[in-house]
């Protein structure tokens, strides 16, 4: 991973307000995303206020701005258009995305530059383990395979047998894709999910990482008792308004997108 500089929130607000010639745009995916985290201060003055901050400057300089929405606003239902009647956040997380989105929606169709919510399904990819617990399942799996030989998966839940709880799954490179044909097309302005449209189950993504090994074996544990009530057992977006302004490649299957990371992961550590 290469970065042109690192700079804390705070001070890359500072600069940002003294830059003598406006941005071409801004891609704003900082945030607390720790779903478990009940600290409402700090969910709110993170993945808020900072937000509300940066979507000020954008529409006073008119920078275009393209944002990091989140599936789980939808929380425990099985709409996911994204349509206000539909947004049901669960947890305090999705509760700070859901505000942000609202406020966005104040100013679409009425700003001079582009804003561009995009409503993120389970992103999944390579440099993603520094987000702990928070990583993806793939992730997750790969790792325990090379400790234990076996992968864990949470027993059934919601009426769904073990591991057969279904999540939209979408590889990192092709929501990437998506956020640079964004870019390129300035006309565009609204709150697009991205995701893949098909909901595959966690079983997929543990049998796609034994695949890739060669070797190892499902085992599933007790689902914990402080996810009851505040997880998403199903998620599928909606990817037809993304289709419908014009964006038409292809996504990966789990299967693809599982090996396409693992092949990565496993040549950074070579």
């Amino acid at each position: 991973m290469c970065f042109a500089r690192l700079l804390d929130q705070e001070e890359f607000f500072t600069r940002l307000l003294k830059l003598k010639t406006k941005p071409h745009a801004i891609m704003h995916l900082g945030a607390c995303s720790t779903t478990t985290n009940w600290d409402g201060k700090y969910m709110m003055a993170n993945n808020y206020d900072y937000s509300c901050r940066v979507l000020d400057f954008c529409l006073e300089q008119e920078v275009p701005l393209i944002y990091a929405s989140s599936a789980a606003v939808y929380g425990n239902q099985l709409q996911f258009e994204v349509h206000r009647e539909n947004e049901k956040p669960i947890n305090v997380y999705a509760y700070s995305k859901f505000l942000f989105d609202e406020r966005v929606r104040q100013h679409l169709g009425k700003s001079k530059a582009p804003i561009v919510g995009m409503r993120y399904f389970n992103v999944y990819g390579p440099n993603e383990a520094h987000k702990g617990s928070m990583a993806s399942v793939a992730y997750h799996c790969h790792q325990q395979i090379l400790e234990t030989g076996a992968v864990r998966l949470f027993e059934g839940t919601d009426g769904y047998a073990h591991g057969e709880q279904r999540r939209d799954f979408v590889y990192v490179g092709d929501a990437v894709n998506v956020k640079l044909w964004m870019l390129a097309h300035p006309e565009i302005s609204g709150i697009f999910n991205v995701g893949t449209g098909r909901a595959q189950t966690f079983n997929d993504v543990a049998n796609a990482v034994i695949e890739w090994h060669q070797r190892g074996e499902i085992q599933y544990i007790p689902f914990p008792a402080h996810l009851k009530g505040c997880y998403q057992s199903y998620t599928q977006a909606d990817i037809q308004p993304l289709r419908k302004a014009g964006y038409a490649a292809p996504f990966k299957s789990v299967k693809e997108g599982v090996h396409a990371y693992l092949d990565q992961l496993t040549r950074s550590t070579v």
